[in-house]
Parts: C-alpha cells; sequence; structure tokens
C-alpha cells in the first residue's frame, strides 16, 4: 500500500512544522559535528534506525471557549498554552510579542500581529544552539522574562538565562531573524531586565535585583535603574533604587519585578508586578516627572489581579500580572499580561498564557482591570481589530494538524534544552517526520528526542500515526511538564513479546510501567492521549476497525500541573522517540 494513500484527511488547520531546523542548520554550519567533549553524546546512537511520523493532529474543546463570539469581540487568552511573562512592542504599524520559553529550543518566539489579537509566530530570539546551553538546567530555568522595545530601525530582545550566563540582550532587524550572539550585561544582576528609550536619545536598563538595605524577608527585592551605551552593550554611571520592596514597603510586599518604564504627556511610569507568579500575583504603577524619581504609586493600586476573587468561581483565571503596555495607532491603550486558567482549584497544565485587556486612564494614571472584576473570555476587541476575528490556533476550541509535509521545520514545535544533533528530519522522506532516537529519557538534563507542542486547552484530544520502531528502540507520544513529570505511551517491538505499547510515568520518584498491551504487527500505529482536566486517556488504534484500545482511562493528569510539578512552565505533547537501555 502508499502509505500516503493511506493518510486520515485533512481536517482544522494545517501550519507548517516547527521545531529546531536552526539547530540542524548551525551544525552543518560547522561542518555537521558537535565539536570537543560534545561529541561522544552528540553522536550516541545515531546508528538507530528512525522513526516515521505521519502527522500529528491536536484538538481543544474548552468549556470557556464554547459560546460564540459576539460581533467585534475576541478571546482571551489570546495566546493559549504556557506563553508565560508576555511582553509587547509597536513597530512598523504593526506589533511584535515575545513570551518566555524557560529552558526548551528554540527559545523565546517572536509573534507578529497586525491589531494585538490575531498572532503569529515569525521567529525566535534564540534560534541557533550557539546563542545558549541549557545542558544541566531544569526545564524550569534558562530564558526567563524577555523584554522587546523596538528603536531606530532595530529590534532588542533583553533578557536573562537564569543559571546559564545571566543578562544579556540580542537585536535583529527583522523580528523573523536572524538575530544576533547575546551582548552579556555581567554588571547587571538580578533578573526581569527591560531597555527603556527616552526621548532626549537616553538609553536605560531597569532590572529586578536585590536591594541597597540587606535582605529583611524573603521575596525583598528592589527595582534599579542604570543608563545604558546600547551602541556598544555597555552599562555606565550610577546605579540606582527606584522603588525598594514594594508600592506598601511597610507590608512586606514580595518580588517587586518585571519592571518597564513608559512616558507619557511628561510623566514617567514605572510598572511592575508584585506577589509572585501564584494567586498573590498583581501589577502595580508609579510615575514621576524625572526618569531617576522619586517615583509615587498610584492610590489605588494594584491596577490588575485576581486574588480579591472566589477561588472557588466558575472557569477561574488566576495568577494574573506580569504586564507590559502598548499604545494602538487610534491612541487606545492595552496590556499584555500572564495568567492561568485553573481546574479543581489551585490546578493548571496550560501553565501561564498571555492575555490582553484594555487600559483605561484614569486621573492621569493607567488602569488594566477595577478591583474586583474577573478576567473576561471575550471583550471588544480595538476599533483596528481584524474580521473575522478567528484565533485559531492561538487561541479558542480549534483542530491543529501537521502533515509533516514541507521541507521546512515549522513554527510551533520545540525540544527540551539546545540539540547537539541533527535527531530530527522533515526532508529525508517527504510527507513524514523521521525522528532518529537517541539514548536519553525524558528525565535527562541534556536534550532528548522529543518534539513538543503547548498543551492549550484543559479538555483536548492529541494523537499521531507512526511506524513501528525497530527493535531496540521506544517511540511514541508524551505529556511531558517537565524533567521529573511526565508520561510516555510508548511503543517497541522485538523478542518473544513482539509488539507491545506500553505506558509510563514519572511523578517526582522513580520511572513506573503503569500499564502494557500487546499489539497487532502493523504499518501504521495511531496514539492517543485525551485529557480532562486532572484526567488523562492514553490509548491505541491499530487500523483494524476496532477503535482505540485505551490502556488507562483515568490516569492522574495533575502530576502535569504546575502546582504540583513546581516551576514555571506548562504541559507539552508531542512525539519521542529513545534507545532502549540493554
Amino acid at each position: 500500500m502508499n502509505k500516503r494513500s493511506a493518510r486520515r484527511p485533512r481536517r482544522g488547520t494545517s501550519l507548517r512544522l516547527l521545531a529546531v531546523a536552526a539547530a540542524a542548520l548551525a551544525l552543518a554550519a560547522c561542518g555537521g559535528k558537535p565539536a570537543g567533549e560534545e561529541s561522544a553524546r552528540a553522536t550516541a546512537g545515531t546508528d538507530a534506525a528512525p522513526v516515521h511520523f505521519d502527522w500529528f493532529e491536536y484538538t481543544g474543546r474548552d468549556a470557556a471557549f464554547e459560546a460564540p463570539l459576539p460581533e467585534g469581540h475576541y478571546r482571551n487568552p489570546v495566546l493559549a498554552g504556557f506563553h508565560s511573562d508576555p511582553s509587547v512592542t509597536a513597530a512598523n504599524g504593526k506589533f511584535y510579542l515575545v513570551a518566555s520559553t524557560f529552558s526548551f529550543f528554540p527559545g523565546i518566539p517572536v509573534f507578529e500581529s497586525e491589531d494585538l489579537v490575531h498572532w503569529k509566530q515569525v521567529g525566535n530570539a534564540i534560534h541557533r544552539p550557539g546563542q545558549l546551553d541549557f545542558d544541566g538546567l531544569g526545564m524550569s530555568r534558562g530564558v526567563f522574562a524577555p523584554a522587546i522595545e523596538f528603536h531606530d530601525g532595530t529590534f532588542y530582545v533583553v533578557n536573562t538565562s537564569v543559571d546559564a550566563g545571566g543578562n544579556f540582550f540580542v537585536t535583529a532587524k527583522d523580528p523573523a531573524g536572524p538575530w544576533s550572539d547575546p551582548v552579556w550585561l555581567p554588571t547587571i544582576g538580578g533578573i526581569d531586565p527591560s531597555l527603556f528609550f527616552d526621548d532626549d536619545g537616553k538609553v536605560y536598563i531597569l532590572n529586578n535585583d536585590e536591594p541597597e538595605v540587606p535582605v529583611r524577608y524573603d521575596g525583598h527585592r528592589a527595582i534599579w535603574l542604570q543608563e545604558i551605551d546600547i551602541a556598544n552593550g555597555k552599562p555606565f554611571g550610577p546605579r540606582k533604587v527606584l522603588i525598594d520592596g514594594g508600592v506598601k514597603p511597610e507590608e512586606n510586599p514580595i518580588w517587586i519585578e518585571g519592571p518597564h518604564i513608559y512616558k507619557v504627556d511628561g510623566w514617567y511610569y514605572l510598572c511592575d508586578a508584585e506577589g509572585g507568579t501564584g494567586p498573590q500575583h498583581s501589577q502595580v504603577i508609579l510615575r514621576s516627572r524625572d526618569v531617576w524619581g522619586p517615583y509615587e504609586p498610584y492610590a489605588d493600586n494594584p491596577i490588575l489581579t485576581q486574588r480579591d476573587l472566589d477561588p472557588n468561581r466558575e472557569l477561574p483565571i488566576t495568577n494574573a500580572g506580569h504586564a507590559d503596555l502598548v499604545q494602538g495607532p487610534d491612541g487606545s491603550w492595552w496590556a499584555t499580561f500572564l495568567a492561568s486558567r485553573n481546574y479543581g482549584v489551585d490546578h493548571y497544565n496550560t501553565g501561564r498564557e498571555a492575555f490582553l485587556l484594555p487600559v483605561t486612564w484614569k486621573d492621569g494614571w493607567p488602569v488594566i482591570l477595577p478591583h474586583g472584576e474577573k478576567i473576561p473570555y471575550a471583550l471588544p476587541g480595538p476599533s483596528f481589530m481584524k474580521k473575522p476575528v478567528d484565533q485559531a490556533p492561538m487561541t479558542g476550541n480549534f483542530t491543529w494538524r501537521d502533515e509533516f509535509d514541507t521541507v521546512e521545520l515549522g513554527k510551533g514545535w520545540m525540544t527540551p534544552r539546545v540539540p547537539k544533533t541533527e535527531w530530527y528530519d522533515g526532508s529525508s522522506r517527504p510527507g513524514w517526520l523521521a525522528i532518529r532516537p537517541l539514548p536519553e529519557r525524558l528525565d535527562a538534563k541534556t536534550n532528548m528526542a522529543f518534539y513538543a507542542r503547548r498543551q492549550q486547552h484543559l479538555v483536548f484530544e492529541a494523537s499521531t500515526a507512526m511506524e513501528l520502531p525497530a527493535p531496540g528502540v521506544a517511540a511514541g507520544l508524551a505529556a511531558f511538564q517537565g524533567d521529573d513529570h511526565w508520561y510516555f505511551l510508548g511503543v517497541r517491538r522485538g523478542g518473544d513479546q513482539g509488539v507491545e505499547v506500553f505506558l509510563e510515568k514519572k511523578a517526582g520518584g522513580e520511572v513506573e510501567v503503569v500499564a502494557s498491551q500487546p499489539a497487532k504487527e502493523v504499518e501504521l500505529l495511531t496514539l492517543h492521549i485525551k485529557g480532562n482536566e486532572g484526567s488523562y486517556g492514553f490509548g491505541f488504534d491499530a487500523g483494524d476497525g476496532q477503535g482505540v484500545t485505551w490502556l488507562v482511562e483515568d490516569a492522574d493528569g495533575t502530576i502535569l500541573s504546575t502546582d504540583v510539578a513546581g516551576g514555571f512552565i506548562g504541559a507539552t505533547l508531542g512525539p519521542h522517540a529513545r534507545i532502549e537501555k540493554r
């Protein structure tokens, strides 16, 4: 049988595959071979036969997205699935947004929009293996809270590579890339740097760091300001604390961070997050006539939070904060920020997502949301919003299918840490994704052969069709939240058992086999993962007309929630292949 003729018909939105082609290009540029001490690990397992995946499909069906949109409205979040710490800027008649990816590669996706509602990924600020290295890091380390600015024809993304270099910025003329190598800022400590270009030509860098005075309590931080020679990447001159602790220091506020400065009508507005990135998260605002301060806090802070709402409310949105403001072409102001969609009060598997709300100016102060109001899932859009308002596959309920039918690896896929070898291939067999298995399991602290796509819904289905792997190889579909919290629905063959489908689980301890079942020797095997809040199912379809055989239908999905697994990321899904240990 011609394998392409056996494929299911396309449906939903077909996008070009993303992932890490940049790694292949970069390796090819240096001869295609990793250098030095990396070479042994990079070449390990490259003699194993690749596993071929025919297609991948994802469907989301959240109750929050079921109601039809009223005319002129848009849906929140505007970027579903973990897109935390969104930062936005206006440039050349469009808007550009970046978000945290921590230890995933490629890192720091760059999104483009004409109206702040419809977003399309155009590139990544970290897209070459030589820019950063995340080996040895947990998945919630790496690149934190990027901030994007545009000035005099150049895009700047300033960021912290936590436990892997510190603060830096990269630049590009085209937001799609290429982006420069990091310009390191060794004299700037702490996290969450951002740039402010004043109208007198001076440039400043802000960041979160320890205060000048001795730290009084856990989470006691300050916001610092220093001038920077942006052309040479050199901060210079005095460095000053703009805010110590928070807007009410007598209450010992925690984790003042994510600072941005905007200049409006002669006022310098200092916008910061407070309260940590959990349920107490919030956004506060201060202002001054001088960039150096002193800064006066708004009397009715915070200007955004959900901490004052009933935690048992229906379809809750929590953790709101870490906002960035931008002005539209009609003079209106808007805020992008992170928040989470919870189930069971405090569980959320989709991580911290990117939301959008209008900003209202009151007596010279910007307010994102009045106290006690819920963040709406649907609300009127900007006057310059495109119509019709179809935001899929970035948000709403939709089906997204990748046929693996382009030579280029496309946008929307990631892999944990930076690849040191070309284990993925979208061109050797047209219409298939080839994954060459590596020895690393999903709990390795280096790159493993796992092709990851964000889980964007509380209720979802994900599936892929694959050829059976060669003996000595396990391959299949993973649901991955981090090194110590994942499921692997795998297939192996060989020996007396023939073909076996199995489900592995890691939930903070040792890897355990949850279930296993023999399967038929077939040309294509389809694997299925489904999720309904904290309940996940794992099964397979041999294409014999018997439908899906479920190994487990009520697996504990809360192990993939951020509150259980810890850290800052959300769950991801996708193909994985490994060499079995002998």
